[in-house]
């Protein structure tokens, strides 16, 4: 029973990680892409927001990239911690680790692009570390659909955890009658 438990996402001990959904990274996306992502994303900062789940959202190099997009810039939950990186995976970044040992979480949440590349190795070395690491499938993007089925496949063989939007929020919420159950399944329809 308890090793089922474990797989069962939990508000209090989840982290939210937007990765790199950034203006000309986002405008590179295929059609509909980008707005299914950005709309996937939103609907967890929401939930994460109205549920305290801290949020990270890292930035590979802005100069040449662009900014985090503004769409989701003005819903992110007022504590969130903004970094810069340059390097693929989120957990060579020291403020990163620290931000990871700092929220004490043990279950992480990825979301953001490209699957294949800055996803990919930072669920992996995620994983290595001893977190219990959890991919959005449906907010998570490459260029390539071929790239994306690919890295979301590799994880699965790894043991990441694939899953969903709206499996995470119903999994935070946990039942029914939680007081927000209300609030958070209107963003779902």
């Amino acid at each position: 029973m308890e090793s089922k438990a474990r797989l069962i996402l939990n508000a209090q001990d989840s982290l939210l990680v937007v990765v790199d959904i950034q203006q000309r990274l986002t405008a590179a996306m295929p059609t509909g892409v980008r707005e299914r992502v950005i709309e996937q994303v939103k609907v967890l900062l929401t939930a994460a927001k109205v549920l305290t789940v801290p949020v990270v959202v890292t930035e590979q190099y802005p100069k040449g990239l662009g900014l985090t997009e503004p769409e989701l810039v003005k819903e992110l939950p007022e504590a969130t911690t903004l970094i810069e990186k340059t390097s693929f995976s989120c957990m060579n970044i020291a403020e990163f680790c620290s931000e990871i040992d700092k929220t004490a979480c043990k279950q992480i949440i990825l979301t953001g692009m490209e699957s294949h590349i800055c996803i990919l190795q930072t669920a992996l070395d995620l994983q290595a570390q001893g977190h219990q690491v959890f991919v959005v499938e449906d907010a998570v993007s490459s260029r390539s659909k071929a790239n994306q089925y690919n890295s979301l496949q590799r994880l699965r063989h790894a043991g990441v955890i694939i899953t969903n939007v709206e499996s995470v929020i119903f999994e935070w919420l946990g039942d029914a009658k939680h007081p927000e159950f209300k609030t958070l399944a209107k963003l779902l329809v």
